[in-house]
């Protein structure tokens, strides 16, 4: 069950940890006391792991005493704490670990043993993935979902908020009060299979191109998360996948080079973006789930407060948690993530800065939403908050989804961006950039 530090116990078997589950709790104290007996830190993040199944209260205590013990920390009951404390050392796990992921969650749903059986490649820290709550997708996606005209969506106040889609001339509105339940969407506009992804958690709506040198991804939720970020799986090979990257980091695929194409989407009102796209298509209420899909609903504790769910290795205070930011990151400067805070480009509604080499403006409309441009020599300044832009010749631009244009031909594309809770973004990029 692996090699032994000289001057170290010898590591215990997966068996003792299990042993903690018995639900006779004379039987679990007999594997808390060989744990104790034997501590090597890399048992810490298997206790940690462990303590939420425990039946035996006594048993669980137990268990965090030992961990005070062994830390010299108090934190009592607190697991954010502890986990905070596990990540701020080098990472030391049993040789066995993946193995003990797999055994322990296959418990909750027998299909999570795929994610960690056989010692998958791991470009994360697996004792930083965390169990959601749920199975696989127990928060079921919305594949192919039913669409309706705008005129039909009766349903939608005019400030309820949607995350708008528009490639190629065609126009989706996804509202947040449906994905939150269900937090991706599968859908194919202008031709293009997409996946729209929200991590109502981190506050991030996501819109990938699912095919990458012509392979179709199939994705879903895999019910975990990574620095309380949501991580998906694909259906074929049952590796992990960062959301906010879009990149497969746990099992056959980690390390592969396969990225998700990010595509741009906007986080708007009703109102605003039926006003831009009066032919838009819109979630309809028929989902073939029943759910509350009122305003609001769907995690209103959550989004009421500056609380985390889940904690994250170092949070960042230069704004709240939960302080919403535009998240940037190009492919012509890869390693230059960018947040800039939403409030920042609400007084500043014309915002131009550089990424490596990519030159960019941002304009934010009334209704808060961003959209990002490259900019190349060009400099703005002023829109009218609609249709048309002026740089500082004078020049009129049209303001469209695809792209700024002018007479005579010039273009200058969009270019992908989201928005997110700072929090979520500082954690998966905690090297980024912050204007606000």
């Amino acid at each position: 069950m692996g090699s032994t530090a000289a001057g170290a116990q010898p590591l215990l078997p997966l068996e003792v940890f299990y042993g903690l589950l018995n639900e006779n709790p004379a039987a679990a104290e007999v594997s808390l006391k060989r744990i104790g007996a034997g501590w090597r830190r890399e048992y810490a993040a298997m206790m940690l792991e462990t303590v939420g199944f425990v039946p035996s209260r006594d048993v669980q205590r137990g268990m965090l005493s030992l961990l005070g013990q062994v830390s010299g920390r108090p934190f009592g009951g607190g697991l954010d704490d502890w986990y905070r404390w596990l990540w701020s050392m080098e990472p030391a796990p049993h040789p066995d670990y993946a193995e003990f992921k797999a055994g322990l969650y296959e418990q909750v749903d027998p299909r999570f043993r795929e994610y960690f059986a056989k010692r998958p490649k791991a470009l994360i820290r697996l004792d930083e993935i965390r169990w959601g709550g749920v199975w696989r997708d127990g928060i079921p996606p919305l594949a192919n979902p039913k669409m309706i005209p705008a005129r039909e969506a009766r349903y939608l106040a005019e400030d309820n908020i949607v995350f708008g889609v528009a490639i190629d001339g065609e126009a989706r509105a996804y509202p947040k009060r449906i994905l939150a339940w269900h937090e991706m969407v599968k859908d194919t506009i202008a031709g293009r299979p997409l996946n729209g992804v929200y991590c109502t958690l981190c506050g991030a709506m996501i819109v990938y191109d699912v095919t990458v040198d012509g392979v179709h991804h199939e994705l879903g939720t895999s019910g975990f998360l990574y620095r309380s970020n949501k991580l998906m799986y694909d259906h074929a090979t049952k590796s992990l996948w960062s959301t906010l990257t879009g990149t497969p980091v746990v099992g056959p695929l980690a390390g592969t080079g396969i990225e998700l194409q990010l595509l741009h989407v906007v986080t708007t009102t009703w109102k605003e973006w039926k006003k831009r796209h009066p032919q838009t298509l819109v979630l309809s209420l028929d989902t073939g789930h029943q759910r509350d899909y009122s305003e609001g609903a769907a995690y209103r504790e959550y989004f009421a407060t500056d609380r985390l769910m889940f904690g994250v290795p170092s949070p960042d205070s230069r704004l709240s948690n939960k302080a919403e930011v535009l998240a940037l990151r190009f492919a012509a400067a890869p390693g230059e993530p960018l947040a800039i805070a939403a409030d920042f480009l609400r007084a500043n509604r014309v915002h131009h800065d550089r990424l490596g080499p990519q030159e960019f403006v941002v304009l934010t409309d009334a209704s808060g939403a961003n959209r990002v441009y490259a900019s190349a020599s060009v400099r703005f300044a002023s829109w009218d908050g609609d249709a048309l832009a002026r740089d500082r010749s004078g020049r009129a631009w049209k303001v469209g989804e695809d792209a700024l244009t002018r007479p005579g031909g010039a273009a200058l594309k969009r270019l992908p961006a989201h928005r997110a809770f700072w929090f979520g973004w500082h954690a998966a990029f905690p090297g980024t950039r912050l204007v606000k």
